[in-house]
């Protein structure tokens, strides 16, 4: 576990979101509160348009507040100035930087710039504190490769090792698995995980990833345009049914048995399913993705037997038939199909 001596280093009060044109606001969220603590991974997770970056934004102080109060360590975020913001937020966007002819060392040194200048010099500290950040992303084999040489896994994590380097206590990312293969999305998060952990930073962060969040954030702020912000960490959102309401739509469910969603099937049969563990699981998931519906619960005259994870064998048992011993999930699918077939 780790510490228990948590502080809140952002929150938010009845906070109003949007833009001013020509004395006019469009209000795109309002009534918002929350908290953000440190040594936490937040995940900020909602449909597309209803102002997540609006917020994020807002948050970062790229753009003015409508209404409210956001407190950043124990001050008005509006209050500072650009150069104390540098050395308390950093920001990781998704856009894509079109860096030429520059190392990665080189950018990650850039994250020093809060304290040297744009063109600063770098100090023996400053080199360490590179170097450290480097090391801390597991990107020391890229550190002399020139940026635009990089693939998107690998660019991500040198933009984050770049806000490392810049030492700020709460670091602000923008969809920072968006573009990127399942292992490398799976990385980020691990890596964005552990440094809330190991460096005691306040990390937030905006995400479609939707089951990445909930297996790794240590909160979630589902927003939608209903209810505004509900937050807490994914466990409770899940048992007081609001992961189910928050994403009520046809073709989802939220499984509460595996605290991830699944695709409804409509079953058109049922099969009793005997036994435990992984060999249940995935013959359940096979066969309700065929329309039948299978589990210990259902009476039925079919049963199948999965056994146990040191056996191969799925024993089918028919009506009137002697058992019938299969090896792969694929013959199982094929005999009870073919039974079936004779029933209908």
């Amino acid at each position: 576990m780790n510490g228990m001596n948590k502080q809140a280093t952002l929150s938010i009060r009845d906070l109003s979101i949007g833009y001013k044109t020509k004395g006019n606001q469009k209000i795109v969220a309002q009534h918002l509160n929350s908290v953000i603590y440190n040594q936490e991974l937040t995940c900020l997770l909602g449909a597309n348009g209803v102002g997540k970056s609006t917020l994020l934004r807002t948050l970062s102080a790229f753009q003015p507040k409508l209404a409210g109060t956001i407190d950043l360590l124990g001050k008005e975020v509006s209050s500072y100035s650009d150069k104390e913001l540098s050395t308390l937020l950093g920001i990781v966007l998704t856009e894509k930087c079109d860096i030429r002819n520059m190392s990665v060392t080189e950018l990650v040194g850039r994250g020093r710039s809060p304290y040297t200048g744009f063109w600063g010099k770098l100090s023996p500290a400053d080199k360490q504190i590179v170097a450290n950040a480097i090391d801390t992303v597991n990107i020391r084999p890229l550190a002399h490769r020139l940026t635009h040489t990089l693939s998107d896994g690998e660019r991500q994590k040198v933009m984050i090792a770049k806000a490392l380097a810049q030492q700020t206590p709460i670091i602000i990312l923008d969809e920072p698995t968006a573009f990127l293969d399942f292992p490398s999305k799976v990385e980020i998060m691990q890596v964005l995980h552990r440094l809330s952990r190991e460096s005691h930073k306040t990390i937030f962060l905006s995400t479609h990833d939707l089951e990445l969040a909930l297996q790794i954030a240590d909160k979630i702020w589902l927003m939608d345009k209903v209810n505004g912000l509900t937050t807490g960490t994914p466990e409770d959102l899940a048992l007081n049914g609001h992961l189910s309401h928050f994403f009520a739509r046809k073709g989802i469910t939220f499984d509460l048995e595996t605290g991830l969603f699944r695709i409804t099937n409509h079953y058109r049969y049922k099969i009793r399913l005997t036994g435990h563990g992984q060999k249940y699981a995935m013959a359940r998931k096979a066969l309700q993705r065929n329309e039948i519906l299978a589990d210990r619960k259902v009476e039925s005259e079919v049963v199948i037997e999965t056994g146990n994870l040191q056996s191969p064998e799925f024993i089918l048992h028919f009506p009137q038939q002697p058992p019938r011993i299969v090896t792969t999930i694929a013959d199982l699918l094929k005999q009870v199909g073919e039974y079936l077939k004779t029933k209908h």
